[in-house]
This record gives structure tokens, sequence and C-alpha cells, in this order.
């Protein structure tokens, strides 16, 4: 069935097909109309659980590692502030391996006070051990909640997931969505089965104190898992596509790349911009290439390697700045791709943050200026901010 609907909307009813058994919510700008949407569901009796109105994000998350402790499959929504006063029980939903699917409607943080979208939220949680999977637009919201609970929830990872969607470029902008059949979906996603949670006639101890000579173990163990999850993600991506006939490239989609002199890699909604202005680049002879990177965490090293091989320059477009030396993506990228025998020359390109329109000319100009250090052979600064009001338009 098709329906017009904003990207919270379709988390919305993402979740809904997904059968979750316990949701704790707590409003907050621009995630509120996924908590509302849920909400009016439950009070129609179309949801298959239980909803909760919790005092807090911190809450809300605490409420939903219990629930999934008793077996029931988990959802919750947040933003900006939200995510942060998470923090401390999102290490605790990683460390106990609960796969928790939360979707987060990316905003910048305050003061100055902010409620339009950026990445800094996000980025300030990756180091959790969370999963994060970014979306292009409102239908991959859709599909991309009901491909996490399929890999949080496989006994072989068993780590939670945050669903990544740009606050009002896409919670508030309807497009066109294909909502799949109950059935379909039954079938593509069996109820959760966890191999150890709570139960009365056999008691167990969760989340006890570990002694250090213990400690790095469990941590090793998740970022074992965590590379399962990087071949379970593949693999769903694939098995969606043949019960539902779309895939989103599972890590990493290459999109213009096989004979681009240059390529930019980025995440989220800047995604559709990139692939427009790069079709009508290539109409006038320009060949410039598309790497969107689908999966954030765990990160997709081996597969971003193969850029060495496509282009001589890679740029990395940031809505986050870490105040380190360049954004998180650009860190990781660089990092990732690193070949000590040379590969390719890579750039950082900070935008769009706070709200800020970062449009097709914006895109384009990033796109001639690899071209230009193509060209040159060399990097002229290794971090550029974009569309800075100096008067120039570039920092």
């Amino acid at each position: 069935m098709i329906e017009v609907m904003t990207a919270n909307y379709a988390a919305a009813y993402a979740v809904k097909l997904a059968r979750v058994g316990v949701i704790a919510a707590y409003p907050i700008t621009p995630q509120s109309s996924i908590s509302e949407k849920l909400a009016e569901m439950y009070v129609k009796g179309e949801l298959h659980g239980k909803y909760f109105l919790v005092e807090s994000e911190h809450s809300a998350m605490s409420m939903l590692i219990g629930a999934s402790y008793a077996g029931a499959r988990t959802f919750t929504a947040t933003s900006s502030h939200g995510l942060a006063l998470m923090h401390e029980m999102l290490f605790w939903a990683v460390g106990a391996r609960r796969p928790i699917v939360m979707a987060v409607v990316a905003r910048a943080l305050a003061p100055p006070w902010n409620i339009w979208g950026d990445h800094m939220d996000v980025m300030s949680e990756r180091d959790t051990g969370w999963m994060q999977f970014f979306c292009e637009n409102n239908q991959e919201t859709l599909d991309t909640i009901l491909m996490a609970y399929k890999i949080s929830e496989n006994r072989s990872v068993m780590l939670p997931s945050m669903v990544i969607e740009d606050g009002f470029i896409l919670s508030h902008t309807y497009e066109a969505v294909d909502i799949p059949d109950q059935d379909e979906v039954d079938d593509f996603l069996p109820p959760f089965d966890p191999e150890w949670k709570i139960d009365f006639n056999d008691p167990r101890r969760f989340g006890g104190l570990t002694m250090p000579d213990w400690w790095s173990e469990f941590r090793y163990r998740i970022a074992l898992d965590q590379e399962v999850a990087r071949k379970k993600i593949v693999e769903v991506d694939k098995e969606f596509e043949r019960k539902f006939g779309r895939s989103y490239g599972g890590l990493v989609e290459f999109y213009n790349c096989d004979d681009a002199e240059v390529a930019l890699v980025l995440a989220g909604s800047a995604v559709g911009t990139a692939k427009e202005v790069s079709d009508k680049m290539r109409e006038r002879g320009k060949k410039v290439g598309v790497v969107k990177l689908k999966t954030f965490r765990p990160f997709p090293a081996e597969e971003l390697k193969k850029l060495n091989d496509m282009v001589p320059v890679v740029g990395v477009f940031d809505r986050s700045y870490t105040f380190g030396y360049g954004g998180a993506l650009y860190s990781e990228v660089r990092n990732g791709i690193y070949d000590p025998a040379g590969g390719a020359l890579v750039k950082n390109y900070v935008g769009g943050m706070g709200g800020k329109d970062f449009t097709p000319k914006n895109m384009e100009f990033i796109f001639e200026d690899l071209l230009r250090i193509k060209k040159e052979g060399k990097v002229d600064k290794m971090v550029e901010w974009i569309n800075i009001k100096d008067g120039t338009g570039r920092w």
C-alpha cells in the first residue's frame, strides 16, 4: 500500500509492522510525531504491544532494557538532548546485549537553541557500541527499522541499533512510502526469541559485577560481534531485496563510481542531493561519483578501501564537527582507507549544520573542488567549512 507520509510516520508504521511488544516514549522535537502516532495507534488498538509515556529519555531506555531482559521486542525514539540524556543507558544497553531499536531524528545540540537537523547528537554517541544506520529518505526509514530488528536480534549479534533520519529534512517532509503487508513482514521478521531472558523458574543474574581480569574480554566480544553484524547487515539487506524489491547497499552504496574521477562520501538525506548533482554534472562530461555510507557502526572500512583503486581523490561531507580535526565521518573514512603505499587524497567538507540549507550549488562546489585537487595533485586544506557567512560562501 502506497501512502504519502513523513519519515516520522514511516518509522511509526514500521514499529507497528514489527509487532513491537514495549514502546517507551518521551517527546522531543523533531521526534515527537513518532511517539504521537504510536500513541494514536495504541489508543485505536492497532499496536501489538504496550505503550508507556515515561518521565524522561533516560527512563525510556532504562525501561526498554528491562523489558528486553523479559523477552519483549522494544522501541523508542529521540533527538538531540534526549539522546544525550540517555548516554549512560546507551552503554548499559550494549554491555547487557539488548537488541533495542531506536529511531533517532538527528538534531543540533544547544546552546544557542536550535531544533533543526545536523549529526552532532548521533556522532557524539558513536563510541557507545550501538549500530548506526543512516537513512536517505522516508521509505528507507521504514525499511531500515524492519531490517534493524532482524539484525539486532540475531543470536550471533544481540546489539542495539539506531536508525537515523535527518530532523525536519525527513521527519517533517512528505513522500510516497510503500507500506508492506503485515503477512509479508511477519514472514521476514519472526518473533523475538532470545536465548537468555528473565525466568522465575530458572533464575540468573544479569549485568552483575565483573572483575578486571574479565572486563576486557566482554568488550572484545562486543567488538567481535560487531564484525559478525557486518556480515548480517549485508545478508539481511539482500533478503529484504528479495522479499520487498528494495536494497540500500547493506553497508555502502557506490553511485556513479565505476568510471569516476573523484568521489564524495556522505550519509543521510544529503545523499539524495549528491546523487542528483552527480547525474547533472555527468551530463556535462564531469565524472563524479557518490558513496553513500549507509552503515556507520559497524564501520565498513574494507568496503571503503576500494576507493583507493577507484579514484585518486575522495571528499567526505560531514554534518558534524568533532572540534578535533575535521568531522567524524572524515576521521573514520580517512583512517579506514589509509594505505601506507599511497592511496587516495582525502579532503573534509563541513556544512549543513543546525538545519542550514545545503543546496545543489553547495554540492556542485564540492565536486568542482575535488576535480581541481585531482588536476593539481595536492590538497590545499584538509578541512573546509562550506557556506559560512564570511562573504565568500566558504571558510
